[in-house]
């Protein structure tokens, strides 16, 4: 699994960094430092994959695990009502880390 030293999702994944919410042999699970929401985590894939631009056919399973593990985690958020994912593709889409990860938020009404 790829990672790069210096990016700061890849040393929280070494275990390096970060306060982690769950982990598995793909993905860690942190909280947002900049919260937008009540809960705010951050999904995390270990492989470094600077963003959805980057992904290939290779990375079909590691995207649907993604999308899996948001469900996982809403649920042991409790978020029955509802909850928000988000990937932000780029600097202009608000990417602040080059690292593809997924905003899961929730706990709150998020409105529109």
């Amino acid at each position: 699994m790829s990672q790069n030293d210096n990016c700061i999702f890849c040393q929280i994944a070494k275990g390096e960094k970060g306060d982690l919410v769950y982990q598995n042999n793909s993905f860690v699970v942190v909280n947002d430092i900049n919260p937008k929401a009540k809960i705010h985590l951050l999904l995390v894939p270990k492989k470094h994959i600077t963003s959805l631009n980057e992904v290939s056919d290779t990375d079909k399973e590691l995207l649907g695990e993604l999308l899996l593990l948001a469900k996982e985690m809403a649920n042991k958020q409790q978020l029955k009502n509802g909850y928000r994912i988000i990937i932000n593709n780029g600097s202009d889409a608000g990417q602040t880390v080059d690292h593809l990860h997924m905003h899961l938020l929730g706990g709150e009404n998020l409105g529109e």
